[in-house]
């Protein structure tokens, strides 16, 4: 089995025949219902490679899709133009970073669609784009952001630039409503909804799915996806490890496991470190050591925050959708705690860590840097679920 590690193209994993988990009849399920969407999960769950296969299906790809589920469920496999902003892997902390990487896609983007004079601002110029693409080629056009707020999470440091970005993303995503006759279909992911930059103010017509019961398991694994898909994978790890296959499930949930995006929905597995767990038949702490904690750091200095408040933080239900309300709302939505319960009383939301993964990895590389709680012996006593 080849394991699709690093992989975010859609029609690369395809080709190549890596394994994939069908998320396709999500896929369907957003073209057809709706037309404004944003989705926020944790960094590496599988936000760009869903933006990949949204693009691979407005692209009218139908050969790539055979087999899935949405193979017959779409008749038409119509082409349309789509504008395709990636922030993944750009850096945003220096001056004009911003304005440098979108420069570059409505360079590309004019090269092809033609510009005007007039259009002296970044805001103007994909305005212009978006329409002209939409009349050139018949049909509304297909607008997918990936990490729209990256640039924000960068800059936590730096509130200066900070607002620079702030305030040139909210230009620059105010299009998306003021150009809603050209536009076929939009969707946006991020880690978190920051509500200065104003695009859910603004954009009163995006539709978040995130803690959308239809959509839960849209990125990451459920337990039936891991067990349908990677059998094999799961009796080679059994295997390495000299453990039988109940076993070797238990270990996976206990340390891959344990997401939830909505109250009472089932548990989501990192997909991350599943798939390194499988393809080098060895337990570790993938995700955690793949990316970077500085703004979780940032956080729980700022605040004051020893570490054993990870797992006794609540947040009100109708404050769930303003992450600068809270700053235990960014630390949810970027993988390190997820919800414990909720109280229908109180309208509470219980957060805690996930899984031992997350766990372990809080404990090794963030506990030298905080106060320890009076009292306690031993953290990892109250840190265990």
């Amino acid at each position: 089995m080849k394991y699709p590690i690093g992989i975010q193209d859609f029609e690369d994993l395809q080709r190549n025949g890596y394994a994939y988990v069908d998320k396709t009849n999500f896929v369907y399920k957003l073209a057809d219902e709706g037309k404004y969407y944003f989705l926020s999960r944790p960094r590496r769950f599988g936000k760009s490679l869903f933006l990949s296969t949204l693009e691979a299906y407005f692209q009218g790809k139908k050969e790539l899709f055979e087999g899935l589920a949405i193979y017959d469920l779409e008749t038409e496999w119509k082409k349309y133009p789509i504008f395709h902003i990636d922030l993944n892997t750009a850096n945003f902390r220096e001056k004009d970073s911003l304005y440098t990487v979108l420069n570059d896609y409505l360079t590309t983007w004019e090269c092809k669609y033609g510009t005007r004079e007039s259009e002296a601002t970044l805001a103007l110029r994909f305005k212009g784009v978006i329409a002209r693409a939409a009349e050139k080629e018949g049909c509304g056009v297909v607008i997918l952001i990936d990490e729209y707020d990256k640039p924000i999470l960068q800059t936590l440091r730096d509130p200066e630039l900070q607002a620079e970005h702030r305030a040139q993303l909210k230009a620059f995503y105010s299009v998306l409503k003021t150009q809603d006759r050209y536009i076929k279909f939009a969707f946006l992911t991020g880690v978190t909804k920051f509500g200065k930059v104003s695009v859910f103010s603004d954009l009163n017509n995006l539709t978040d799915i995130s803690m959308d019961h239809r959509y839960i398991s849209i990125c990451g694994m459920t337990e039936k996806e891991l067990l349908t898909n990677f059998k094999e994978g799961i009796g080679e790890l059994a295997s390495a490890n000299e453990d039988n296959e109940t076993e070797t499930i238990d270990k996976l949930r206990m340390r891959y496991s344990g997401y939830h995006f909505e109250e009472n929905s089932e548990e989501i597995y990192n997909p991350f470190s599943v798939l390194n767990t499988l393809a080098n038949s060895r337990y570790d702490d993938y995700w955690f050591k793949a990316n970077t904690h500085t703004f979780l750091i940032d956080i729980l200095k700022k605040h004051d925050y020893c570490i054993t408040d990870l797992n006794k933080a609540q947040v009100k239900a109708n404050m769930m959708n303003n992450v600068d309300s809270n700053p235990f709302l960014v630390i949810y939505l970027s993988g390190y705690l997820t919800i414990k319960s909720y109280d229908e009383r109180f309208k509470n939301y219980q957060l805690g860590i996930p899984n031992k993964e997350i766990e372990e990895g809080i404990l090794n590389i963030l506990q030298p840097l905080f106060k320890k709680t009076k009292g306690v012996e031993s953290l990892d006593k109250v840190l265990i679920r």
